[in-house]
């Protein structure tokens, strides 16, 4: 059985992403920091549908601490399937932005990123397959008000994910990035009224969670052996 560690598997995204992972037969690792009982309850769904999964903490900003965790996952075999989803928002427009709220998203999403990574590489190297998707976000592609750090993260994403596909692509390793929009969570209720995103999205509506993880599941998938280095958006039709 091959295993997949999803991290911010606890979210909306990332538990979908665990979920849909899980449905096709591999054993999940969802990945929480702050929300652990949210992470637990993921895990407790997918076994309850005949899935295999396990609960996970660290924090992903915490490079020892994270390759600590992962040592220990690692005494089982290799991760193959890596999705990086972890990633926060701190919104302010830049004149007003803080450098603390600058370098904590950051430090998050792209650094968090290389922390997860890079102690899972050599072992899925050695196995000769593999699939590491990081989830970024449309603000990374055409730009959001108040989100300058949020951007500049998912967008950096997109940059190491192209020269890691080039780095693994002749070790069977294939590297994507998958770029939401406006996806339904609770989170959103309150920023995107149903007459905003009717403006922003040519589909007037909001994307459900489980799109994003199909495509995920997808790409993590053999039959995407020869898709790497690609940023694929999935935001009904907005750019």
């Amino acid at each position: 059985m091959i295993r997949a560690l999803v991290t911010g598997g606890s979210g909306t995204i990332g538990a979908a992403i665990a979920r849909s992972l899980a449905a096709a037969g591999h054993h999940v690792y969802v990945h929480a920091h702050g929300q652990v009982a949210r992470a637990e309850s993921v895990v407790q769904a997918i076994a309850a549908a005949g899935g295999s999964a396990a609960a996970v903490r660290f924090d992903v900003t915490d490079a020892a601490a994270t390759r600590y965790a992962l040592e220990g996952l690692l005494e089982a075999g290799a991760v193959q399937i890596l999705v990086n989803n972890a990633g926060i928002h701190d919104d302010a427009v830049m004149p007003g932005m803080s450098a603390e709220q600058w370098s904590r998203v950051i430090d998050v999403s792209l650094n968090g990123f290389f922390n997860v990574t890079q102690p899972l590489l050599l072992p899925m190297i050695r196995t000769r397959w593999g699939r590491i998707v990081n989830i970024s976000s449309v603000a990374a592609i055409a730009g959001n008000r108040g989100q300058t750090n949020y951007a500049a993260a998912k967008a950096g994403l997109h940059g190491a994910a192209r020269s890691l596909a080039l780095e693994l692509g002749s070790r069977g390793v294939t590297v994507n990035t998958v770029a939401p929009g406006i996806i339904e969570s609770p989170a959103i209720q309150d920023a995107f009224p149903p007459d905003v995103i009717e403006r922003l999205v040519p589909m007037k509506r909001a994307g459900r969670p489980e799109e994003v993880a199909e495509l995920v599941s997808f790409l993590a998938s053999e039959r995407a052996g020869y898709i790497s280095g690609q940023l694929i958006s999935i935001n009904g039709g907005m750019i």
